[in-house]
């Protein structure tokens, strides 16, 4: 092969090479932001029960506010699994009020969890960190909701 198309194969690789990386960094439909995705949507129906009750009707709400928000703030990073938050979901309708609260705190947890160990994307970040917020201010809400509901 001729010099200067070695030298020139040689050069474009290496110019391309930050476009390359730079590609890699694009936020995307990765599989932890995905399942965070998809326990939020779980909690979210495990909420949705209509209390009548108003101190916990009012935490219930609260929390699938919260809930709504942090889905609004994965999706603004690009990661979109198509699915919506009524999309129809079964939910075990023998378990307890009490019960259904527990679940969607584990949900919760693990949306946590998943939202932490997803990959840091530099232009998802504050995304990524805000979303964690609202996962962590509906699991306090789902907490006062349980406890008051004892109550009842």
């Amino acid at each position: 092969m001729h010099k200067n198309v070695r030298l020139a194969i040689l050069l474009a690789g290496v110019s391309a090479a930050p476009y390359a990386a730079q590609a890699q960094q694009v936020p995307g439909p990765h599989p932890a932001y995905l399942h965070a995705l998809s326990d939020l949507r779980d909690a979210r129906h495990y909420l949705n029960d209509g209390w009548a009750w108003e101190p916990v009707r009012r935490d219930d709400n609260a929390a699938i506010r919260e809930i709504d928000a942090a889905i609004r703030e994965i999706k603004l990073a690009a990661i979109d699994d198509g699915k919506g938050v009524n999309d129809p979901f079964p939910i075990d309708k023998h378990l307890s009020p009490h019960d259904r609260f527990r679940k969607a705190n584990e949900l919760l947890f693990a949306a946590h969890n998943d939202l932490a160990k997803a990959e840091d994307v530099p232009q998802s970040r504050g995304l990524r960190d805000r979303a964690i917020g609202h996962v962590d201010a509906a699991h306090h809400l789902v907490d006062n909701a349980e406890r008051t509901a004892h109550w009842e």
